[in-house]
């Protein structure tokens, strides 16, 4: 599972449509606003459980990445009652090691990763945390203004 941690000041994510024939339809809606908080992008793969995505929620959430009165990145994101916006990703699991058009046999099957996404969703509100959200498997334009810039790159293979 692989997250990508944007610190930021504030974010959005507007939705489009399809129509009947498969064409993205030009007004989009927003389906999900926060000021303060993480934007992260969420991808799964297909070995990813929900005991990972447990862990991975922990460790996001427990990043001490915000500045504190002497500006040293000590604060976490419940310090400041900062909110998540957090968006499906399966390009995260991009493999461009071969040739120029990546590869996305690594990234989890649509129901599987759909169904972490969900998870992880609900872990996070259940936790007390606001939660925006796109839509799993949609056209999305996300907008934000990253604080800093600040990005961590969270891997399960590596936590």
């Amino acid at each position: 599972m692989r997250f990508v941690i944007q610190r930021v000041k504030e974010a959005s994510v507007t939705v489009y449509e399809e129509d009947a024939a498969g064409k993205i339809m030009p007004d989009g809606k927003v389906t999900g606003s926060i000021g303060k908080g993480f934007m992260v992008l969420v991808g799964a793969c297909q070995s990813d459980t929900r005991e990972i995505a447990d862990k991975m929620v922990r460790k996001m959430l427990g990043l001490r990445i915000f500045e504190d009165e002497n500006g040293k990145t000590n604060l976490s994101l419940d310090s400041v009652k900062g909110s998540l916006l957090l968006v499906s990703q399966f390009t995260l699991y991009a493999d461009c090691r071969k040739g120029n058009r990546p590869s996305f046999l690594d990234a989890g099957d649509p129901a599987h990763a759909k169904e972490l996404y969900e998870y992880i969703v609900e872990q996070c509100r259940t936790a007390g945390y606001e939660v925006g959200t796109g839509v799993f498997g949609a056209q999305m334009d996300v907008a934000l203004v990253n604080d800093g810039p600040f990005t961590i790159i969270l891997d399960s293979d590596t936590l």
